[in-house]
């Protein structure tokens, strides 16, 4: 492909990286309050590392393979940061998960280092079990997701990963690493940032649809009658499924299900949603003991991912407790 439009294609897909920053803010913006927030902070700085090295490419720049290939390289790695903080987003140790998160990075990048400092001029040598970690980890990503309404962002954003990584993967020549092909690279940006837009599209939508519920229908969730308990609950956890993913949500209802089951409440907390067995005509506050107590079960699980505002926000029952 002819340099002048390299350089163009170069110059998209940093105008794509450039937008994603923003997007990643944004997002981070919108999960405030939750255990999320350092995941968005990741993303901001992997998409801050793919607008700086297309930028470079665009003016020119990375012209060296060698180095072309260390800055790939270290994009890829922080690409994969914001899924892994997912992973260990859990109150108190999520702060010191970051530091776990950050060594991953480093040491995905070590070849990169290893070639700068002490073989300068040749590329990164990358073991096999390496270049076997690096899809591994990026369908990890994806399927914390696959499953949540998430799923086609989180996706979009894999696919792009991929793009991303081609000449980091199993089966790939060395010299393919120092040949990133600025077509596919402004694919990749492209398909991160309709991922994020999306995601975050669709995390705005569903806080509308939270703050119309409340308007007219918190009031009559105060007595949490049986009927009415799964539409009282359920908006604020399937709103933490789809900020943590499937993971963290199943371990929620895991331990929720084995203190309904001792303590034999007609209730159980499934992926999609509170399910209660014996839904009557309703009951008033006087008798609703046990839904009282079910919902502070519940919240004390979610308070080790979110706060007491990101909860308001996301519709919790105005309940003492």
């Amino acid at each position: 492909m002819p340099l002048p439009i390299t350089m163009s294609l170069s110059g998209v897909a940093c105008a794509a990286a450039v937008c994603a920053v923003g997007v990643a803010a944004w997002g981070t913006f919108l999960v405030r309050g939750s255990t999320a927030v350092p995941a968005g902070c990741w993303a901001v700085a992997a998409c801050l590392a793919l607008a700086a090295e297309t930028g470079a490419r665009a003016v020119g720049g990375l012209a060296d393979p060698a180095s072309a290939a260390a800055a790939r390289l270290a994009v890829v790695a922080l690409s994969l940061c914001p899924a892994m903080s997912l992973l260990g987003a859990k109150r108190p140790q999520h702060g010191v998960w970051q530091l776990i998160v950050a060594t991953l990075a480093v040491v995905l990048c070590l070849p990169a280092v290893s070639a700068l400092l002490v073989r300068p001029g040749s590329l990164p040598d990358l073991h096999l079990l390496e270049r076997c970690l690096v899809p591994l980890l990026v369908l990890v990503g994806w399927m914390n997701f696959a499953g949540t309404r998430r799923a086609v962002a989180a996706g979009s954003v894999a696919c792009g990963q991929v793009l991303l990584a081609r000449g980091v993967l199993p089966g790939v020549p060395p010299d393919a690493q120092a040949a990133p092909a600025a077509a596919w690279d402004t694919v990749a940006a492209a398909l991160v940032l309709g991922g994020m837009l999306l995601a975050c599209g669709q995390s705005l939508v569903s806080g509308r649809r939270h703050r119309d519920r409340d308007t007219g229908g918190r009031a009559a969730t105060r007595g949490l009658p049986t009927h009415r308990l799964a539409a009282a609950v359920d908006p604020a956890f399937l709103a933490v499924r789809e900020t943590l993913g499937a993971a963290w949500t199943l371990r929620i209802a895991e331990r929720f299900d084995a203190v309904a089951a001792s303590r034999g409440w007609p209730c159980r907390l499934r992926f999609a949603g509170l399910e209660v067995r014996d839904e009557g005509p309703g009951i008033g506050m006087e008798d609703a003991g046990w839904q009282r107590d079910a919902v502070r079960a519940l919240r004390a699980l979610l308070r080790r991912f979110v706060s007491d505002g990101w909860l308001a926000r996301h519709g919790w029952p105005a309940v003492a407790g």
